[in-house]
């Protein structure tokens, strides 16, 4: 599975980086649904999208970076 094209997706808008594989995978999520959310709703949201992946084993490690586009600058 193409990660960032699945998450790109799910968050049309959103700035997408994708590093690593296996456990020490890591994303960047840069998007405007991300305003006005804390950090905790914010990987829910991502985690939520990626559900089945986990249920599955696709993804068993995943981690997240989430920032609106006024946290970059």
């Amino acid at each position: 599975m193409d990660i960032t094209n699945f998450l790109k997706s799910k968050f049309p808008e959103a700035e997408i980086s994708f590093d690593g594989e296996d456990c020490n995978s890591k994303v960047l999520i840069v998007s405007k649904q991300f305003e006005g959310l804390n950090s905790l709703q914010r990987h829910k949201l991502v985690l939520g999208v990626l559900k089945e992946q986990f249920q599955t084993g696709e993804l068993h490690a995943l981690s997240l970076n989430t920032k609106s586009p006024s946290e970059i600058g």
